[in-house]
């Protein structure tokens, strides 16, 4: 057995054969060294979420209100076609970690990555040109906040193809370790975001003052710069314009168009499953009165924060496990997986101590000081709590689950998803808010136990697949 880990250097990245402490230290290197960039990106990413969210607060509480639903149904609509564009970096790792001078076929995934947006957009756009607003209706909701809602998904719906065509060109260069571009992408974009709602929702540098529609015509511009700019990106970065990723773009390859969405499905319920918890527990908490709607906000938005880093460590593992399965590297996969593993519960047990260590400080920032807001203080401390206890379980369940996208294994995760949040987690969270009477602090209860059971299965899946190969 030897110590020294040996570096397969390819245009792809750095993958890690060999043995010993030295092979899994290098191994953590490059899985840093490409999660760092994507951690950044996925902060960028929320904060022009942020200052959508700042910019329509300062315009009106209607305003706001009804781009907090429109953005809803458009999330809903964002993630039933992103399942497909999320099985673009794994196919690719695959790939690469198989024939590494394999253009053609990388060319070939990123060329139906496209092809998946086309197809999943057009009937994205008319459910949310036409039906936000009688599904609102619907939800009882009131008809002026139905009405904002459409016209916001109205206009906000024709940059949804722009952001799906961003996540290909995205997973397309992280799968061949270049994550820096989407990161300066990203950058740019707030910017762009920034100077378009500053001038649209308040009518500032010339344009009309536009309010809710502003923010919806400046979000679908921002998408439409980002993608642009990736493209732009892409064909003038050597180490991505040689696979000519738009060459023969007509021609349709229909095993990977087959692939993509065999895969993708799977995928984007996964994500669905655990979004939509967290969102229906937004509207149970309204239902309990708005002090506990506010510190659920609150609560909720901490560990929003917090999860972007798993998350980009997750996507990074993903083209890690994906390069040493392509290879049929079994030992690779296991360190690639579990040195994942580990450094996503590393920082996440940091966040636990210092959020349990400063609920009321950190409470206090989303709040003014009256005295109404010391009772929302008092709450959002008791969840933050709850936040804290449940952060390496949080951290775990994304890292598994996306190190498993790695191996391809995507049906599986999707049934531990379902099963997880809404076979264990809803029916504690309705036990303990409504059968022993706890309201928000069951909810909060139950999510966590929910993400337990995902964190403990997930991680289990993955030991079980490593183990055969």
């Amino acid at each position: 057995m030897t110590d020294i880990a040996e570096l397969d250097l390819t245009h792809a990245g750095a993958r890690v054969t060999g043995h010993g402490l030295d092979a899994w230290m290098a191994e953590i290197r490059e899985l840093l060294k490409l999660a760092g960039p994507l951690v950044v990106t996925q902060l960028a990413q929320m904060a022009i979420m942020t200052t959508d969210v700042l910019m329509l607060g300062h315009y009106s509480n209607t305003a706001l209100a009804s781009a907090q639903m429109g953005n809803t149904a458009f999330f809903f609509c964002w993630i039933l076609g992103c399942g497909p564009v999320a099985a673009v970096s794994p196919m690719i790792a695959h790939i690469l970690g198989a024939r590494p001078s394999d253009r053609a076929g990388v060319r070939a995934v990123v060329r139906m990555g496209f092809w998946s947006v086309i197809i999943t957009s057009i009937p994205l756009i008319v459910l949310l040109s036409f039906f936000v607003k009688p599904a609102m209706l619907a939800f009882h909701e009131a008809p002026e906040l139905a009405r904002g809602a459409a016209t916001f998904t109205g206009v906000l719906c024709f940059g949804l193809p722009f952001s799906l065509g961003y996540q290909v060109l995205r997973n397309y260069s992280t799968a061949l370790s270049r994550p820096k571009a989407s990161l300066w992408v990203m950058l740019a974009a707030i910017l762009f975001n920034l100077f378009g709602d500053y001038a649209l929702i308040f009518g500032h540098f010339g344009a009309p003052r536009l309010g809710i529609l502003g923010s919806a015509l400046a979000s679908t511009c921002s998408y439409a710069f980002s993608f642009l700019s990736m493209l732009a990106v892409v064909h003038l970065m050597p180490g991505l314009s040689k696979y000519r990723i738009l060459r023969r773009f007509f021609r349709v390859h229909w095993e990977k168009l087959g692939e993509v969405f065999r895969l993708g499905a799977p995928i984007g319920f996964t994500m669905m499953f655990e979004a939509m918890l967290f969102n229906v527990s937004m509207l149970v908490m309204g239902a309990f009165g708005t002090v506990y709607a506010v510190a659920h906000t609150i609560a909720l938005n901490v560990p929003s924060i917090t999860f972007m880093v798993p998350l980009g460590i997750g996507m990074a593992a993903t083209v890690r496990v994906g390069l040493a399965a392509g290879a049929r590297d079994g030992e690779a996969v296991r360190r690639a997986g579990y040195g994942a593993m580990l450094a996503g519960a590393c920082f996440m047990a940091a966040m636990s101590v210092l959020i349990w260590s400063f609920p009321e400080t950190i409470a206090r920032l989303y709040v003014d000081g009256g005295a109404q807001d010391a009772v929302v203080v008092g709450m959002a401390v008791v969840f933050l709590h709850v936040v804290a206890a449940f952060q390496i379980f949080d951290g775990l369940q994304v890292v598994s689950a996306l190190s498993l996208r790695g191996l391809k294994d995507a049906n599986a995760p999707m049934w531990i998803a379902g099963g997880s949040y809404w076979l264990a987690g809803a029916p504690m969270c309705a036990w303990l808010a409504f059968g022993l009477h706890m309201k928000g602090l069951g909810i909060w209860i139950g999510l966590a136990f929910g993400l337990l059971v995902a964190a403990a299965a997930m991680t289990a899946r993955f030991w079980f697949l490593s183990r055969e190969r």
